[in-house]
């Protein structure tokens, strides 16, 4: 049979004694412990030991409590106040009650007595002392740890400012000039500056994205999602890219598939995106077959896609690190087609937050074949139908409206081409711009109007600027009695940040690189105006489309039969599930008016959910008690009607519609 033998623990002792004899005694007590294998360092005065112990080469430090003309308690408060985390424990001649009190209150690790020390009271107090050192190191590398992630965290949201800020120039100012007539010898080249730089975003999204990953603070938000728009979108975006590289790309079902899935839509297109990216990227000739599928799993039916090209395929010895981070197809195949190597090391990290896996098969030469699956949530009792790629009217919500707005808008940003930009998007809509380089000069021209007796319909607030930044800016407005509408521009979305900005008096938030779409609809819901048709026949052929959100069937029904007397098509939702499925079926009606009392969910937190998927929409709130649509903090409730709801008040509504 064999002995266990016990692990022997390694210490650095530090004593602080001033009489040998005391040292030699202690020296032959930490002699006779087995379980130690101890290195005993001898200084005989304060000043010594608080030398010794500032290096923090030790375990423990043993303090004798008289040490000539002063104590040990001393030493010991100041060693605590020097931030000396090395435990200590005080040695005494007697028996003191207090003084054990007073060293302990010192924070002295323990307080033994020399003439009742025995090898068990010693070794128990040593060991103490040693645990306690360990649990000091351990919180302080997490606070080390803490402060440098904090650290990390500033500098990811101060580089996306950096480069999100020039991105918003160099996108918009494209967009422009793809816009007019004077640049169509240009557009070739000027498409080739906007499909690189919209390729420089989405690097940018790339590394934020890995570093929230290895942050884990990437959060999945599921929700109903319309699994046929998705694919078409996709398709719609990348088979133009398809065809100018000379490839076909085709998307197929394999077996009939749920109408409605419950991912997270905007983190499920990016992983598609990338791999179907990916594979036109490194496709010559040929074509990149995508087929989907539902299979059952053990217990769960799982949702299956497989990205199939002809390109030139991967060797297998990369095949291992293909999902591996800042890992790419090396050599002459990187240097050709590019990449930061980030997106299929994220796409995997999705899959699997998203309940699937991922797997590569490749041969050189002749293509290779991504295939990955997906919990689709439960889609038991869900309508299943064959996969379409043809494009449906009735999708698109409505007319296309072009905005005819009026009001005055305070541009707030330091960079006069960012000002420039956005001025020219909201001129085109009617509306009239004023600008201020900075947040004092903005506080300045909010004050002449008010002194004037008129007022800015919205200001536009860039919050990274010198000097006054924009929260300082708005807090000091809203001072001032300003009670408009203020819209945030920053770069840096980091998480909680709509939340701190509205209790700042903030109405909303917009991400830059800004976009006009995103840019209209903020103008859309806080300047007064009209929806002026673009083609008035085709606005009068196709009736308003409304979603009624109500629990109470009977009141929902007598809206219904309001709405369609006044001639609006209408959809009814019982719940806030019942709202988001419609939604991603449809995803955009012409007004959703939403009861604030639901039985499965908050009305506000169902607002945000409605604004983080179909931002395109337009609440009104439909509530018992008076809402207050500016301090909702919302950019997409636009006001609120107050029940019981008439049929005026409805036709009101209406009118502002068409």
């Amino acid at each position: 049979m064999i002995k266990q033998v016990k692990p022997v623990l390694q210490a650095k002792i530090l004593l602080v004694e001033d009489d040998e004899d005391d040292y030699i005694i202690t020296r032959s007590h930490l002699e006779d412990l087995t379980s130690f294998d101890s290195q005993l360092t001898w200084v005989t005065n304060s000043l010594d030991g608080l030398q010794k112990l500032a290096e923090g080469n030790f375990d423990v430090c043993l303090l004798d409590y008289q040490l000539g003309a002063e104590t040990g308690l001393s030493l010991l408060k100041q060693a605590v106040d020097s931030g000396i985390s090395t435990p200590i424990i005080m040695l005494t001649g007697q028996p003191d009650k207090q003084l054990d009190l007073q060293a302990l209150e010192y924070g002295a690790a323990d307080f033994l007595v020399k003439s009742e020390l025995s090898e068990a009271r010693f070794a128990r107090a040593i060991r103490y002392a040693l645990s306690r050192r360990e649990f000091e190191l351990e919180r302080l590398n997490r606070l080390r740890l803490e402060a440098d992630n904090r650290s990390k965290d500033r500098f990811l949201a101060h580089l996306s400012h950096e480069l999100r800020t020039p991105l918003s120039s160099i996108l918009g100012y494209t967009e422009l000039l793809l816009e007019s007539d004077h640049t169509k010898d240009a557009r070739p080249e000027l498409n080739t500056i906007l499909n690189n730089g919209k390729h420089l975003l989405s690097l940018l999204n790339d590394i934020l994205d890995l570093s929230k990953i290895t942050a884990n603070k990437l959060e999945l938000r599921p929700e109903p999602t319309s699994l046929r728009h998705l694919m078409l979108d996709i398709y719609t975006l990348l088979n133009v890219t398809a065809i100018d590289n000379g490839l076909e790309l085709t998307i197929n079902s394999l077996t009939e598939l749920p109408a409605l899935i419950t991912v997270d839509g905007t983190r499920l297109r990016q992983v598609l995106i990338n791999l179907i990216y990916n594979a036109i990227k490194f496709t010559d000739a040929g074509s990149i077959t995508v087929d989907l599928w539902v299979q059952q799993n053990k217990e769960k039916e799982m949702l299956w896609f497989r990205i199939t090209d002809t390109g030139m395929g991967i060797a297998q010895r990369q095949l291992k690190d293909i999902f591996a981070p800042f890992t790419q197809i090396e050599d002459y195949l990187t240097r050709k087609k590019g990449g930061a190597g980030l997106g299929l090391a994220i796409s995997s990290e999705l899959i699997q937050r998203m309940g699937g896996s991922i797997d590569v098969a490749s041969e050189e030469g002749k293509g290779s074949v991504f295939t990955f699956s997906l919990d689709p949530g439960d889609i038991t009792d869900t309508q299943r139908k064959p996969l379409s790629m043809e494009p449906s009217i009735s999708n698109t919500g409505g007319a296309h409206n072009k905005l005819a707005l009026t009001g005055e808008v305070l541009i707030v940003d330091d960079l006069a081409d960012l000002r420039k930009l956005s001025a020219h998007w909201i001129q085109a809509t009617g509306a009239s711009v004023d600008f201020a380089e900075n947040g004092a000069e903005a506080i300045a021209k909010v004050k002449q109007k008010i002194a004037s007796d008129s007022y800015y319909d919205l200001v536009l607030m860039d919050l990274h600027m010198p000097g006054i930044d924009g929260r300082e800016a708005t807090v000091a407005i809203r001072e001032t009695g300003y009670h408009y509408p203020v819209v945030a521009l920053t770069a840096a979305m980091a998480k909680g940040i709509r939340q701190q900005l509205t209790a700042l008096g903030f109405n909303d938030v917009l991400s830059k690189p800004i976009t006009k779409n995103q840019l209209y609809r903020a103008l859309r819901c806080y300047l007064t105006g009209n929806a002026a048709s673009v083609d008035n026949s085709a606005a009068d052929s196709m009736p308003l489309h409304f979603l009624v959100v109500e629990d109470d069937t009977e009141a929902a029904q007598l809206m219904q039969i309001l709405l369609e007397s006044l001639g609006v098509k209408t959809t009814l939702a019982h719940s806030a599930e019942e709202c988001m499925r419609e939604l991603a079926l449809l995803h955009r009606f012409d007004r959703i008016l939403l009861d604030l009392g639901l039985p499965d969910s908050d009305g506000l937190q169902l607002i945000e959910r409605i604004e983080h998927n179909y931002p395109d929409n337009i609440v009104i709130v439909v509530s018992g008690h008076e809402h207050d649509v500016a301090a909702s903090g919302s950019s997409i409730v636009q006001q609120s009607l107050l029940k019981p709801i008439t049929k005026q008040a409805l036709n009101s509504l209406v009118l502002t519609c068409r």
